[in-house]
């Protein structure tokens, strides 16, 4: 059950490769729910598509991607000026940080600023590094599904302040790249 189906908190998602193996699936589903006595709504249902929303990302063929409208309130937010501010683009970052490489890199003068310091000062570095996030967010990368029996390369950033990480695979062509995660800690 636990390979066709992903639970988290109250949402379940069904995936199948194809249409008669994702009814044998929804079967499956709808058997263990009827045995528990668990219920649906029908109105937060969908069945049978190829791209959903499910946990605020999009999740289709070709892997999870970001929301789109998530990504313009990155886009559109005017240069911070307050901790206040800045703290809420930090959240907003922090939901899209699987798809940024080098996050910590990218936003440590901005994350410096809110260290125990009397003096919040957004100095040219952290206008470099918000207009580079948002630049960069003009085409967000997509994460994409392991393919079984295909090489997998690993690429390792350690730079000072921060090391990184990114699982990929080559593209059909094998000459892009493609992730599949990306993993930072900061030192």
């Amino acid at each position: 059950m636990h390979k066709e189906i992903k639970l988290y908190v109250d949402d379940m998602i069904a995936k199948s490769k194809t249409l008669e193996q994702h009814i044998k699936d929804l079967r499956k589903l709808f058997t263990r729910l009827r045995k528990y006595k668990l219920r649906l709504n029908p109105a937060k249902c969908t069945f049978s598509v190829k791209t959903e929303k499910l946990l605020s990302f999009v999740v289709n063929e070709r892997g999870i991607e970001v929301d789109l409208d998530k990504v313009k309130v990155i886009r559109e937010m005017p240069t911070l000026k307050t901790e206040l501010e800045i703290r809420g683009f930090l959240r907003w970052v922090n939901y899209i940080a699987r798809f940024l490489s080098q996050l910590i890199a990218m936003c440590n003068p901005i994350f410096k600023l809110l260290r125990k310091n009397p003096k919040l000062e957004w100095d040219s570095a952290c206008q470099k590094d918000f207009k580079r996030i948002k630049q960069y967010l003009k085409n967000p990368p997509i994460l994409v599904p392991v393919v079984l029996g295909k090489p997998l390369i690993l690429y390792l950033t350690i730079l000072e302040e921060s090391i990184g990480c990114v699982l990929g695979k080559q593209d059909a062509t094998r000459r892009k790249g493609q992730a599949i995660y990306y993993l930072r800690k900061i030192s």
